[in-house]
């Protein structure tokens, strides 16, 4: 995955036309190119920042079918996420994890409630189950969540669901793009629509790294932009009436002792009527969300205090050992991109999270809602629909059999590095090559050296907050020790991208800017 080949190619013209042109390399656009590629059809992905720079890199964690949605009475989408759930564990067996949550009930009406429910959640997931649910006592609730509050507890229910690392998944599927023959560019920003005859048939770009402008020619143009779809659908029509409005979840990050052991908690109905989760995540606990309707989005969204302070509060609630705006190694914050609000209403909650695909007069297909769980099914979703309008011809799907860059059936979790997968190997062969990368970046965390070379020399990282935002996650895992790291990762990168020193002061001063909008207390090193 070079960037440099792929820009070699659009700027060459040696791809004079694309079949798929998909703006957007977070986990729709790139769902879209995987099932474009799984039918031989010529792709390209182009991408304004960095792959899930956005709302992919920032969810719950969770592969799911998700229970909320169960008791809302969306079988169809729970059916599917359950379904997806499933593939995509096959698929990505180094990425997806099965996770085991514990409701704990404090009436007895809620334990039979949680039980029955989860019940036809088992059986919605048929031959891809996870495992069964089951009520479970007091005394196994404690002896599973040490830290539970349990004064008035009854007991609980468990239930299986999976757990996994957003952007590791998102930059596997665009190698897996690449292997199949397809193009992945990040830094790329759609500047405007390629019209023949009032028929969208390709996109102006600007490369953010060269400077360059460049017109790229395509049978079918995919928004797949999130929040963003708005902004391509001006680019097609002016007098565009936005069909999305964002909705921010926010998540913090706590260390491992305030969740002891390896199971999640779901609290299923909290003041506000939303769900919380506190999920084990690279040996932290990343707890959330929050359902908070916004006007405006960017590529960097702020937490807001009610967010936080509504995080910390109802955590208290349930953990005896409760979390304080000191405990938090990292905040961050996502947009979800909701069907925008009819009639004044602001219950964000209450909105679908199923997908819609668009057509517009033009030909440009825009896909957006959804969740990351059904990321490949939105995919042949929007291929079967550009199939249908008669851009492309008719092929058959196979993304629901292929395996994900990096898919290793022997993947020990216990493994710091696990998530690498098969590339593992050739991180310890670059070691073996050059033993001074073995040393870690940070004397708490297991990060190395030859993590850093090998992400900008194979993952497309083109800058350090790339590797430690999205590549190995300590921004989101420990803000402050990212910061620590940011000099060496910056010296490293220089080296194997062949920057000059004033990259490499701008890189860190950069990012210790927007690391320090991850914490709740400013941190200088």
């Amino acid at each position: 995955m070079k960037r440099e080949s792929v820009v070699n190619q659009i700027e060459s013209g040696s791809a004079e036309e694309w079949d798929l042109i998909v703006i957007g390399g977070g986990a729709t656009g790139l769902g879209v190119a995987l099932d474009g590629v799984s039918r031989g059809f010529k792709t390209l992905v182009v991408e304004q920042a960095d792959f899930s720079k956005g709302t992919s890199s920032r969810s719950t964690k969770l592969v799911h079918g998700g229970v909320r949605y169960l008791a809302q009475g969306n079988i169809d989408l729970v059916r599917e996420a359950l379904r997806e759930r499933g593939l995509l564990q096959k698929n990505a067996p180094h990425l997806v994890q099965n996770e085991i949550f514990v409701i704990p009930n404090y009436s007895w009406w809620d334990k039979f409630f949680y039980t029955v429910g989860l019940k036809v959640y088992d059986l919605l997931s048929g031959k891809l189950s996870l495992g069964k649910s089951r009520g479970i006592s007091k005394k196994e609730t404690i002896s599973r969540i040490s830290t539970i509050n349990s004064e008035g507890l009854k007991g609980g229910v468990i239930y299986h669901d999976g757990q996994f690392d957003d952007s590791r998944l998102t930059i596997n599927v665009a190698q897996t793009i690449t292997e199949k023959g397809g193009a992945v560019l990040n830094y790329c920003e759609v500047k405007g629509l390629v019209k023949q005859n009032g028929t969208v048939k390709g996109v102006e770009v600007l490369d953010h790294e060269t400077g360059n402008s460049h017109t790229i020619h395509g049978k079918s143009v995919i928004n797949a932009t999130g929040v963003f779809v708005d902004e391509i659908l001006s680019m097609d029509k002016k007098d565009h009436k936005n069909i999305v409005r964002p909705s921010q979840g926010v998540h913090l990050v706590f260390e491992k002792d305030f969740l002891p052991g390896n199971d999640a908690i779901m609290i299923p109905k909290t003041d506000d009527g939303r769900v919380l989760f506190a999920v084990p995540w690279h040996n932290k606990v990343v707890v959330g969300t929050t359902d908070t309707p916004l006007e405006k989005h960017s590529l960097e969204p702020t937490a807001l205090e009610e967010e936080i302070e509504f995080i910390l509060r109802t955590a208290k609630k349930y953990l005896t050992k409760s979390p304080t705006r000191e405990d938090v190694l990292s905040v961050f914050a996502g947009l979800r991109p909701l069907a925008a609000p009819q009639g004044g209403s602001t219950k964000t909650k209450e909105i679908s999270r199923s997908h819609k695909i668009m057509v517009s007069d033009s030909g440009l297909i825009t896909v957006t809602g959804g969740k990351w769980t059904t990321f490949r099914k939105m995919g042949q979703d929007t291929v079967n629909e550009v199939i249908k309008i008669g851009s492309l011809p008719k092929t058959k799907s196979t993304s629901e059999d292929l395996k994900i860059h990096g898919a290793s059936d022997n993947v020990d979790f216990q493994n710091p590095h696990y998530f690498y997968g098969t590339d593992q190997e050739k991180i310890e062969a670059l070691i073996r090559e050059k033993p001074e990368l073995g040393e870690k970046l940070h004397p708490e965390y297991p990060f190395r050296k030859a993590e850093a070379v090998w992400a900008a020399r194979n993952e497309m990282a083109r800058t350090i907050e790339d590797f430690l935002a999205r590549r190995i996650r300590i921004l989101f895992l420990d803000a402050r020790s990212a910061i620590d790291m940011a000099p060496q990762v910056a010296e490293l990168m220089q080296n194997e991208l062949k920057r000059d020193e004033q990259w490499k002061i701008n890189q860190i001063k950069e990012f210790m800017k927007l690391a320090n909008r991850y914490l709740l207390v400013r941190y200088e090193p």
